[in-house]
């Protein structure tokens, strides 16, 4: 059956039975509302996971869930319109709408994470104790564009952390209404004098030996004055076009698979 729409929140009741029937595949898309800079918007991360979500359902036939537009960005703090969860609110919240969702029959859900690094510890958590303790026949995995971009990286010309070149030019490329263009910046922070040689400046690129080093939010507005740890000022629609369609790609090819695998065990 052919559905309206992809997203959940715009569908009856009546229209989530019917795929139920069939399907039982869905798609959560987690972001957050913390500044991206001078140049980008605050919802940066949530449209980055939204967009990969819809289009990868578009392609595949699956449902999405309504996006989180909220994240752990307690260090964003400082920029006025941040707005954070603590982390074990948002492993709460992930937990309770995973639980729904399986409640009802999705046995196999995709949590998409738009805000890499940040998001993770929370996310992890939830996915992994819930399937654990909880939801040990749901199938629970984890899309986030750190890992799932890595064979595109080379496209981009600078470093990629904090509103980054690759980021920018991925909202740029869906939502060109929100990004200002004249305020990309050209400077980048050098985390390795900040936070030591074992710091990872480029969460897009090859990584050697790392310690994670912690800062605040007011720590960050001194090394970022403008909110930005990069150089974006070569980011472009055509850019964020690739990176998109790369990790959609990589979506759907997993989708695929998740059609004909019920998980690691359950698939073999």
């Amino acid at each position: 059956m052919a559905l309206r729409s992809v997203w959940l929140q715009e569908l009856t009741w009546e229209d989530v039975a019917d795929y139920l029937k069939d399907n039982d595949i869905a798609i959560l898309p987690v972001g957050s509302t913390e500044q991206h800079g001078p140049a980008g918007p605050l919802g940066v991360d949530s449209y980055a996971a939204i967009a990969l979500a819809e289009d990868a359902a578009k392609e595949t036939g699956v449902l999405v869930a309504p996006p989180l537009w909220y994240g752990d960005s307690p260090h964003h703090l400082e920029f006025p319109g941040t707005i954070s969860l603590r982390t074990e609110t948002l492993v709460a919240v992930v937990k309770d709408v995973i639980r729904s969702l399986a409640h009802h029959g999705f046995k196999k859900i995709i949590v998409i994470n738009g805000h890499k690094g940040s998001n993770n510890p929370g996310l992890i958590t939830a996915c992994r104790s819930l399937h654990e303790y909880e939801l040990p026949d749901v199938f629970l995995a984890l899309a986030d564009p750190m890992y799932l971009a890595k064979g595109i990286a080379h496209i981009k010309d600078a470093v990629e952390h904090h509103a980054g070149e690759l980021e920018i030019s991925h909202v740029w490329y869906k939502h060109p209404h929100l990004i200002k263009p004249e305020k990309l910046p050209s400077n980048q922070v050098d985390l390795t004098t900040i936070m030591s040689e074992f710091t990872n400046n480029d969460l897009l690129g090859k990584s050697g030996d790392t310690i994670e080093v912690f800062w605040n939010s007011r720590e960050q507005k001194a090394f970022a004055p403008n909110g930005s740890f990069s150089d974006s000022s070569k980011a472009s629609p055509e850019k964020g076009k690739t990176y998109h369609e790369y990790m959609v790609k990589n979506l759907v090819k997993f989708i695929e698979w998740l059609r004909i695998n019920n998980g690691p065990v359950g698939g073999m």
